[in-house]
């Protein structure tokens, strides 16, 4: 087990295990503690680490639908404002707000601004770009694309303590627990 002997800040302690088991029972102690900001890493997804973390549903479903909207509102008021307002033409009598030649614009639009607020609202979300952090400067989180699990608990948690989140992080059965500084 390795200690912070280092003046920088602390940004939590990360814990390795050699199973997946280890780490979804590692989840439900880190819950029952009451700990809340925490994190875990494996090499591939594992339903039943996201199902003990209790991941809840994310806004970017609502963030595409608004953007769509939007789009779509758009699309509209171009087709409408350019037909009837800037550039009015009577070409076979047809009404100038002639609404089934805007569908295409309108759907075009929809499709561009959904697309564009899920890229923009994933990268918000997931507060992207983000080229460093403390985690990629210790040596055996290498391995969380390979074979080992880890849980990471942030320091920012309101349950944190340097002494007392260290000695229960090494209490879970896992392999090491590192300081993680900025």
């Amino acid at each position: 087990m390795s200690l912070s002997n280092s003046s920088r800040p602390l940004r939590g302690y990360l814990a390795e295990f050699d199973a997946p088991e280890k780490v979804v029972d590692a989840i439900h102690r880190v819950r029952e503690e009451g700990y809340e900001k925490y994190d875990t890493f494996s090499p591939y997804p594992c339903e039943e680490m996201a199902d003990a973390m209790d991941v809840h549903r994310s806004w970017l479903p609502f963030i595409v639908l608004g953007g769509g909207i939007t789009g779509a509102l758009t699309g509209w008021a171009l087709q409408f404002l350019t037909s009837t307002q800037v550039y009015p033409m009577n070409i076979g009598g047809r009404p100038y707000n002639s609404w089934p030649a805007f569908i295409v614009v309108i759907f075009e639009c929809t499709i561009l601004f959904a697309a564009f607020s899920a890229v923009l609202g994933m990268f918000a979300l997931n507060r992207l770009p983000q080229p460093h952090h403390p985690l990629f400067g210790i040596e055996s989180f290498k391995r969380a694309s390979q074979d080992r699990y880890f849980l990471y608990v942030e320091s920012t948690d309101p349950r944190f303590d340097i002494h007392s989140t260290r000695a229960f992080m090494e209490s879970l059965d896992s392999s090491e627990v590192t300081a993680v500084e900025d």
